[in-house]
């Protein structure tokens, strides 16, 4: 009976990606005329008081998020993932040293890497693909006959719940949870790095450091060059 691996799940956004793949590409379209030039102003206030240190991340994604959906419908798949495959491109290799480094020593050993992001799909499959991850999931646009975005969200259940994600992979690819490892972000990823032997808080924000505190979690911060491990 063949063995089975063990799994180490990683967000991704943040977390290996030193950036959001959707700001990235957001940005893109706005920059390729593919979304119009004003769309900017609809998320720069939060940008901006986030830049700032007085507003909320979670604030500033929510905005941009809102903006792509109600920008995707009626936009063709080939340009739209045309331009992401030009993001990913130039952008694949800005990652964290310390995520990019043990995501290589857990392929070395034998795990499944699974990536987990509320990015577009066909965005974080390039991303997958070029870093060796077993497997990715996003979030699924639909498109319709025409080739265009319908604006309509597949399962979006499945995508916003990571721990959920995690447990169908365990279950659809045989995988282990013995030896298994979690790495995350944000208060978004408690549960998933709750369901695994070894969490890891890497550069977390305040609600997930109180948490990762008070379970004796590992945290690791990178800044600049320099990995602290607290």
């Amino acid at each position: 009976m063949q063995k089975r691996r063990r799994v180490a799940a990683f967000d991704i956004d943040g977390t290996v990606f030193r950036s959001s793949l959707l700001i990235e590409l957001v940005e893109r379209l706005i920059e390729k005329g593919v979304f119009p030039a004003e769309a900017r102003e609809r998320y720069a206030k939060e940008e901006e008081r986030w830049l700032d240190r007085k507003g909320d991340y979670e604030a500033y994604i929510a905005k941009v998020v809102e903006l792509f959906g109600a920008e995707l419908k009626g936009k063709p798949y080939d340009e739209v993932s045309y331009i992401a495959g030009e993001v990913i491109e130039e952008k694949k290799n800005r990652v964290y040293r310390y995520t990019r480094d043990l995501i290589k020593r857990l392929q070395k050993d034998g795990y499944f890497i699974l990536g987990i992001s509320h990015s577009p799909k066909f965005i974080v499959d390039g991303f997958g693909y070029e870093h060796e991850f077993d497997k990715v999931y996003g979030t699924f646009y639909a498109s319709g006959a025409s080739g265009n975005f319908t604006g309509e969200i597949e399962d979006k259940e499945l995508i916003f719940n990571k721990q959920a994600i995690l447990a169908r992979a365990v279950r659809k690819e045989a995988l282990s949870l013995a030896g298994s490892v979690a790495v995350g972000d944000t208060e978004s990823d408690i549960a998933m790095l709750e369901a695994v032997e070894r969490p890891i808080a890497f550069n977390p924000n305040q609600a997930l450091y109180d948490h990762a505190k008070k379970r004796n979690w590992e945290i690791v911060v990178e800044r600049k060059d320099v990995i602290y491990e607290l």
